[in-house]
């Protein structure tokens, strides 16, 4: 007999209290939360639908994993420290061993990171998932989009366009290198490295639609523009299976990283740049007065760069 909603909640989603913060978790009506004195909460929600957010075929711990994986990325963008977590789930049917390897894909990753499920919802229809996420950070620190000043290095947290060369591949039925799967299935969310910029970075953003898309959220919120270098961009776009314009397409417009874009003075990018807690981060360019995003070429030359970043409109 497949089991109802209530019976579906205990089964996959009750797992044991693992924070003292908790006061009242899965079960009730609503959570009871006891936020650390001196701290602000910064709440997120994003909505993962099939074959649009992730194939149909994904296996169903590597969706679990995404859908909390996105959200941990918002929160390390925030300076932030995850804390709790909401799940709204939409299933054509109870399929009890896909439920199983989902919440085993999700619950992992939350006790990595020390979060707690508190609650959530469960309804009949076509598969999306639903993650509210709520972190905390001291009074007055967490980061933005809409600090970054002109003079500012704009830094990367790590590779681009992985992801993007995965889906690209899988789409083409050609073979897909393990990095670049594990980056579209398991993506790492940069929580320690969001941590490390607080009173660092002037401006962050997580890299999910695509850089260009990203940084021109910073841009247009910091009132300002930059130009990036085509030969550091190519440093961190993916060299298995693509090159040159292709590789720096994915880099600059391919989604799905969850790196950190962030910009910070000049001589904190010289101190970053080498600092272990920030996972070998790179300088990629400037921010500057003139608004609009720029690219230099090796030849010196500057052309103006109107991005094709993943939107849903």
């Amino acid at each position: 007999m497949p089991l109802d909603e209530f019976a579906l909640i205990r089964h996959f989603f009750s797992p044991p209290a693992t924070r003292a913060d908790v006061r009242l978790g899965v079960g009730d009506d609503a959570a009871v939360l006891a936020p650390a004195p001196g701290h602000e909460i910064v709440v997120t929600t994003d909505t993962l639908l099939a074959g649009v957010h992730f194939p149909e075929d994904l296996a169903a711990d590597a969706v679990g994993h995404r859908a909390l994986a996105v959200n941990l990325s918002d929160i390390a963008a925030m300076g932030a420290a995850p804390c709790w977590a909401t799940l709204a789930l939409s299933l054509p049917r109870v399929e009890e061993p896909w439920l199983a390897a989902f919440a085993q894909g999700f619950l992992a990753l939350a006790d990595d990171f020390e979060v707690a499920l508190v609650g959530g919802d469960t309804v009949k229809g076509p598969l999306g998932i639903t993650v509210q996420l709520i972190g905390q950070v001291p009074a007055g620190a967490a980061l933005t989009r809409s600090g970054a000043r002109p003079g500012d290095a704009v830094m990367i947290s790590g590779p681009l366009g992985l992801a993007a060369a995965a889906l690209q591949l899988r789409a083409a039925g050609r073979p897909v290198p393990e990095a670049a799967a594990a980056r579209f299935d398991r993506p790492s969310p940069r929580i320690a490295q969001g941590l490390a910029l607080r009173g660092r970075a002037s401006a962050c953003i997580d890299v999910s639609d695509g850089l260009s898309s990203d940084l021109g959220h910073i841009l247009t919120a910091s009132h300002c523009g930059a130009t990036l270098d085509v030969e550091k961009l190519a440093a961190v776009a993916p060299g298995e299976a693509f090159s040159g314009e292709e590789a720096l397409h994915l880099a600059l417009d391919g989604g799905d990283d969850y790196e950190l874009c962030f910009t910070c003075a000049p001589e904190t990018a010289a101190r970053l740049s080498g600092d272990p807690a920030l996972g070998g981060c790179r300088p990629l360019g400037v921010i500057e007065t003139r608004a609009g995003l720029r690219l230099r070429q090796p030849d010196g030359r500057c052309e103006d760069y109107r991005g094709h970043g993943y939107s849903h409109f």
